[in-house]
């Protein structure tokens, strides 16, 4: 079988493939201008976040067999259509769970203490310690939207902290530790959100200013999942109006942005879709996309 790396992947586990009988080619700077004449020639492909695969790409690979996407979601591939081609479409869902668990908490921790805002006014060589009164996460009711293995992962760090864990999640009926409720109820009674869902039509845009106007007054948010499922216009309007206390930000609607007017504000943080950016992660997603093509391949 022949392989495309289209983005970075640990080179350890590309030599594991290539051991295993795979010949394996890296463009991990393939543009998506160059995929079309390159990519026909290949049996698999290797993506990551920046690497999108659309039906037109795929109409004309007819060579194409399976595609690996070396993270948790699937919204950058046309996994359906690719599946009704007979392309297998697979994920690596376990790999960089902890990782994007960690950098919730850490954020959730950054917006408790204005940690962000702190560092900057000493950078500015302030003394303003009155200025920073924070509050503890601990004894706060923490509501996840969506608990599979990112949730879940979230769940069991917030409750070593003390805090009070909802979650809705319309696929899970049960869990244990975890008090499933309504997404009304989740809005009315959590301090902080939490978001670790796919981004799906259905999830499109399903925080909005109804959302935002059921929530307590003074709620944080923390969007580390996919950009797009918060309507970011509605957010700026509750973040200016005091509704929403702050905001945590790993994943935009657009990425890079192009209006920059909601990470301006004072009440907002955020990254460069890094969840997964850890050794750790990068090295589990490794592991598993080399498993998963070795085991492809022995079909």
């Amino acid at each position: 079988m022949k392989i495309l790396i289209c983005d970075k992947t640990e080179k350890e586990y590309i030599e594991q493939m290539r051991a295993a009988g795979l010949t394996v080619d890296v463009r991990d700077d393939i543009t998506p201008e160059e995929l079309p004449s390159v990519l026909p020639a290949y049996d698999g492909m290797v993506v990551r976040s920046r690497t999108k695969v659309r039906q037109a790409l795929i109409d004309v690979c007819p060579n194409l067999k399976v595609i690996v996407r070396g993270g948790a979601g699937l919204d950058t591939i046309d996994h359906e259509y690719a599946k009704s081609k007979g392309i297998t479409v697979m994920n690596t869902p376990l790999a960089n769970s902890a990782s994007v668990a960690e950098l919730a908490i850490g954020y959730m921790l950054m917006m408790a203490r204005s940690l962000y805002q702190a560092t900057a006014s000493v950078k500015a060589e302030k003394w303003d310690k009155k200025g920073f009164n924070g509050d503890e996460i601990g004894g706060k009711t923490l509501g996840l939207v969506g608990v599979g293995n990112i949730g879940k992962e979230v769940a069991k760090r917030a409750d070593v902290m003390g805090m009070t864990v909802i979650a809705y999640d319309p696929y899970v009926k049960e869990i244990a530790g975890i008090k499933l409720v309504t997404l009304d109820e989740l809005l009315a009674q959590a301090d902080y959100i939490s978001l670790h869902l796919p981004k799906t039509k259905e999830s499109t845009g399903m925080i909005g200013a109804e959302q935002f106007g059921k929530m307590k007054n003074g709620v944080r948010i923390v969007n580390c999942a996919r950009g797009g499922i918060v309507d970011e216009s509605a957010l700026y309007e509750a973040l200016t109006s005091g509704k929403v206390a702050g905001a945590a930000l790993d994943v935009f609607a657009e990425e890079p942005p192009t209006d920059w007017k909601l990470l301006k504000l004072d009440n907002v943080i955020g990254s460069p879709h890094i969840g997964a950016a850890t050794k750790e992660a990068q090295g589990r997603v490794g592991a598993e996309v080399a498993d998963k093509l070795i085991a492809f391949a022995k079909k």
